[in-house]
């Protein structure tokens, strides 16, 4: 059996799996973004999107521990299903699956387009001086036409492991560092409304319960 090259090798080598990785360790998930992007949609199949009040949004999802061909064909459905949903970030549980691992396909602050992939995540507690608020309005595909302010910080960096298995560090900074703080919530069976005063929340069921989907939702028992 080889050895396998440590995170740090990988990371002087510039690859550290699916994508290549910056002198910081972190994937570097603006190459190619359109392309693969479509590549992932080509081969997958688009799902209905689970709303709240689906038992499997309010739950801890199982880690991700086979790393296939099963993992890859739900991963190419779930950009499939994200496009036709037209969102930005899914986590599995967005479309019934109990595993964490979600994608994104989203852009910061500055206009970049960052793709990628992220089982098993983990937020990075960050120093006290790095936590800059931003309450912007935030939205989800399981709480259709529903938007609230929420507050996030304006950056976040996300550890876990691409698509093969392989470490990954992710970060991001305005609109895409919102984005990988909600889908890592969703896989931990949180919600952006959780996060809401009770008014707040109240306010976004209203807007659900008033609004119709733009996309196919799995109807809840």
């Amino acid at each position: 059996m080889a050895q396998q090259d440590t995170e740090q090798e990988q990371a002087e080598r510039g690859q550290a799996g699916v994508l290549p990785v910056d002198e910081e360790g972190f994937v570097v998930d603006t190459e190619d973004a359109e392309e693969r992007e479509e590549a992932h949609r080509a081969r997958g199949t688009a799902r209905p999107i689970t709303v709240v009040g689906n038992p499997v949004l309010h739950k801890e999802c199982r880690d991700v521990t086979e790393f296939g061909p099963e993992l890859a064909a739900l991963v190419d459905d779930m950009f499939a299903s994200q496009r036709a949903a037209e969102g930005v970030g899914l986590a599995a549980n967005q479309i019934g699956v109990d595993l964490k691992v979600f994608v994104y396909d989203c852009q910061d602050d500055d206009g970049v387009r960052h793709v990628g992939v992220v089982c098993n995540p983990v937020l990075t507690e960050l120093p006290a001086e790095r936590r800059r608020l931003d309450d912007s309005n935030e939205g989800c595909l399981s709480v259709p036409t529903a938007y609230a302010a929420t507050p996030r910080t304006d950056y976040a960096e996300v550890t876990g492991q691409d698509e093969q298995g392989h470490p990954v560090k992710v970060r991001g900074t305005g609109y895409f560092a919102r984005c990988l703080q909600h889908e890592t919530d969703h896989l931990y069976g949180y919600l952006y409304i959780d996060r809401l005063s009770k008014r707040d929340r109240k306010d976004a069921l209203r807007q659900m319960a008033e609004g119709t989907p733009r996309y196919e939702t799995v109807p809840n028992d």
